[in-house]
């Protein structure tokens, strides 16, 4: 039928993790059209913290392998769902002997504060897209078509 989207599996054994930091790295498995939010696997090698950040959107997040503590002292391993509302500001690290890696959906942006709350730094759909197509130019591989939208 005319106007309904084409479905575009994506194969993630086949996609390399990208860097993002030390010890952190993703793979892009979706992107909102309005780029208003996306899916990632987030992968964390044991120890890597994530800075405090705030949550412009709701976030889903479901861990997959591995362990991570949150800033309230809790211990998130596998198969175990997060929710974090619109607004909520938090930093959690992978804890454990092995990468922690997690299902995540952002809405909207996760805003990198500083000690008195300023936003130092800004994740959005936007820059990881951008991170995913750097990352495919200097790989040379081809991005997917389902990644990409109207580019």
């Amino acid at each position: 039928m005319p106007g309904i989207p084409t479905v575009r599996p994506l194969d993630t054994s086949r996609l390399g993790w990208i860097p993002l930091a030390p010890g952190l790295s993703f793979k892009p498995l979706a992107y909102f059209p309005d780029l208003s939010g996306w899916q990632l696997l987030l992968k964390l090698e044991p120890g890597t913290k994530i800075p405090r950040h705030r949550h412009t959107g709701e976030v889903h997040a479901f861990n997959l392998s591995g362990s991570r503590r949150l800033d309230t002292g809790e211990v998130v391993g596998p198969g175990t769902y997060v929710h974090e509302p619109a607004g909520n500001v938090d930093s959690w690290e992978a804890f454990g002997d092995e990468p922690c890696v997690i299902h995540i959906e952002v809405n909207g942006r996760n805003e990198y504060l500083d000690g008195e709350d300023r936003v130092i730094r800004i994740a959005d759909a936007r820059g990881s897209r951008q991170d995913y197509l750097d990352w495919c130019a200097a790989e040379g591989v081809e991005p997917h078509p389902g990644l990409v939208g109207g580019l």
